[in-house]
């Protein structure tokens, strides 16, 4: 059974992502698929002002609010699938978490910046194709 990790956040390309996806799961039942979101750590002054408990529930907030219309994409598209969130450093939590998991491939969207700007910050998904073993699949 081949798994795919799909990191997804709430731009445009991380819905055609999702859609591309759903269409290689169409295409082989037997893909075991995990969509993932990756939030930021927190600032270290909101640790100060708010309990462990209310910066996870926060979080988990954020996350259910960006992942709820794309399981909406996978459920109508009649495709299994699990969901999950991560907090930390983007890019390197999407490596870990397909090192952890044993995934054979990662498939994301690109945010859309320009070359230059990939030049200049980068992005998250050329940072994830550098820091993953295993083949990566943008969508633009």
């Amino acid at each position: 059974m081949q798994k795919i990790l799909l990191p997804v956040d709430d731009s445009e390309n991380a819905l055609r992502a999702v859609r591309h996806a759903a269409a290689l799961v169409h295409a082989n039942p037997a893909v075991q698929l995990t969509m993932l979101h990756v939030q930021e750590p927190i600032e270290p002054r909101m640790h100060a002002q708010l309990t462990h408990a209310e910066i996870h529930a926060m979080q988990e907030r954020d996350a259910a609010r960006i992942l709820e219309p794309l399981r909406r994409v996978l459920d109508e598209a009649g495709v299994r699938y699990r969901d999950e969130w991560r907090a930390g450093p983007v890019a390197q939590t999407i490596a870990d978490y397909a090192h952890e998991t044993g995934c054979d491939a990662i498939v994301m969207g690109t945010r859309g910046l320009s070359a230059i700007g990939n030049l200049v910050m980068g992005s998250t998904a050329i940072k994830v194709v550098h820091l993953a073993s295993v083949p990566v699949t943008l969508v633009k």
